[in-house]
């Protein structure tokens, strides 16, 4: 199967400003991603990883520049059809699970779906799948507070990809692990991705991880540069 671009940044600029002055993160960044491709951005801190994961999820808009989504130009779009495209064509996982802590797993990863329009039988299906493809389907009906930090975040991971998007964007998502259990869940989100063909974005400071990963890029004088 052919892969596509599914993320694009050409000469994007973000700058924040600090009282008098202004603080430039990117400057004229260029960045392409593809499908059925795991990326690792690894940069220090304070550096812009975030601030790129922001952009790309179209949580912040460039400066200048443009974000192109499955092709599509984001930056003069109504923020209806910004949100459209972050339900459906993104996920995001972060460092912490962030999971709705009074709802089971399977709830926690039905939510979205229900959210998309999806019927309540149908969503739960594809929840169940999920949590058996992550290898915990046997913790469908435990709460957040029930499951160890690995089962978690493996939870977080299945609800991020329950609408098949396009891209995953990937904050740090094995940042609060064990070695032992960072790997295991390095593993399982990488064979979800190879599975399902979508493009990922993973910041890490994890360089074990960062080497089983396609291609390694980081942030140097506001610029994405490859390793």
């Amino acid at each position: 199967m052919p892969r596509k671009t599914v993320l694009k940044l050409t000469g994007v600029d973000r700058h924040y400003g600090q009282g008098d002055t202004v603080l430039s993160i990117l400057k004229g960044a260029n960045f392409e991603l593809n499908s059925g491709e795991v990326v690792a951005l690894v940069a220090p801190s304070g550096t812009g990883k975030s601030t790129l994961l922001h952009l790309a999820g179209l949580l912040e808009h460039p400066d200048a520049g443009e974000i192109y989504i499955n092709g599509e130009p984001s930056n003069g779009l109504p923020d209806e059809r910004r949100t459209a495209i972050r339900r459906t064509d993104i996920g995001f996982v972060y460092q912490f699970h962030h999971l709705l802590p009074e709802f089971s797993a399977l709830e926690n990863i039905m939510m979205p779906q229900m959210i998309a329009g999806l019927p309540k039988k149908e969503a739960a299906e594809r929840a169940a799948q999920l949590l058996d493809y992550m290898r915990i389907g046997h913790r469908a009906g435990h709460r957040p507070a029930e499951l160890s930090g690995g089962e978690q975040q493996r939870v977080a991971i299945a609800r991020a990809v329950a609408n098949a998007p396009l891209l995953l964007l990937a904050d740090e998502p094995t940042g609060n692990l064990d070695p032992e259990t960072a790997s295991y869940v390095f593993e399982a989100l990488e064979a979800l991705v190879r599975q399902s063909g979508l493009a990922a974005l993973i910041a890490t400071h994890n360089h074990d991880l960062a080497d089983r990963m396609d291609r390694r890029v980081t942030i140097e004088g506001g610029k994405i540069r490859e390793f």
